[in-house]
């Protein structure tokens, strides 16, 4: 039984300029099988302001799938349809308040599908996966590595989304400016980090995915010790950072998230609610991202991410790997 997350209100959000940052609060388990252990998520912390209005919504859908096998049958070549996923999804976003857009990109088939994923959103606690692989970046190309004290910093960050490790580390990252010029050699296209306040950056889904990509396939500049210790603190987050990306997952996949929530008080109101992340096993490998904004309540937000990534992942599944 899906708890509520009303209990929001009750805690008191914090707010800091102009929004409301709830990020580090805990969402309570629904009832799904999860791969992440029982944590005891710390006290919420403080955030940052909203960034500028977004654009209009992208409503043009994109499916990609050139890096197809070649063994792939005629059959299991139309298993796949495109189009009526895109009806799907529209039809589903057509009754859900806000905007959404996704991305997600299966590295063993070599398929894909966007819906509106060159729109941006305001990041919230997605951006603490861009900033911990942009400080892990900077300290490789030093040839060396983060302290005790920061790898402390990192797991609150990203397992608990904690908000206090996330401002010590993007100052040790050099904040906006050193996040510009590590995602640049991420090949990042669309996402813009606030100069002071990394939760009012902005972002893509297609960035997201982008960034996945390079920590999880190795294409790209990050050895493989950091892919992988990214990877495992994403892998292990506690019980109330563990919606979002994992209700696309079946039993025995592996599954890895990060998940961001604001509520927005200027430029616009409503919660953005975005989710990140890989789900891996049965011949595939999804790196998925869902990004939104407009929703009523933080649940409203959660349900519409979840419902998402299910349906796209579950459409692109039916690829044989």
């Amino acid at each position: 039984m899906r708890r509520s997350v009303a209990f929001l209100a009750a805690a008191g959000a914090a707010i800091v300029g102009i929004v409301a940052f709830n990020d580090s609060d805990r969402r309570p388990d629904d009832g799904k099988a999860r791969p992440f252990a029982a944590d005891q998520a710390p006290a919420a912390a403080n955030a940052p302001a909203d960034p500028p209005a977004d654009p209009p919504a992208d409503a043009s859908a994109e499916v990609a799938s050139g890096a197809a096998p070649a063994s792939r049958d005629a059959d299991s070549a139309v298993a796949f349809d495109a189009a009526s996923l895109r009806r799907k999804v529209g039809g589903y976003l057509a009754h859900r308040p806000g905007r959404a857009g996704l991305m997600v990109f299966d590295t063993k088939t070599g398929a894909s599908f966007g819906w509106g994923e060159r729109s941006t959103f305001v990041t919230a606690s997605i951006m603490k996966v861009d900033i911990l692989t942009g400080l892990l970046l900077q300290r490789q190309r030093a040839h060396d590595g983060l302290s005790s004290g920061e790898r402390a910093l990192a797991a609150r960050m990203i397992r608990y989304s904690d908000n206090s490790a996330a401002d010590a580390l993007y100052a040790k990252a050099g904040r906006g400016a050193g996040i510009s010029r590590t995602n640049r050699l991420l090949g990042l296209r669309q996402t813009v980090p606030y100069p002071t306040r990394w939760g009012a950056s902005s972002t893509s889904p297609a960035d997201q995915v982008r960034l996945l990509r390079k920590i999880a396939t190795g294409d790209g500049p990050l050895n493989a010790a950091n892919r992988h210790y990214i990877l495992g603190l994403m892998g292990s987050v506690s019980a109330g950072q563990d919606w979002g990306v994992p209700a696309a997952a079946r039993p025995g996949d592996r599954v890895a998230v990060k998940n961001g929530w604001v509520q927005l008080h200027y430029q616009g109101t409503g919660w953005a609610v975005n989710t990140i992340g890989r789900v891996t096993g049965h011949g595939h490998d999804f790196l998925v991202a869902v990004c939104s904004v407009g929703h009523p309540s933080m649940e409203t937000g959660v349900a519409t991410v979840e419902h998402l990534a299910s349906m796209v992942v579950g459409g692109l599944r039916r690829l044989p790997a």
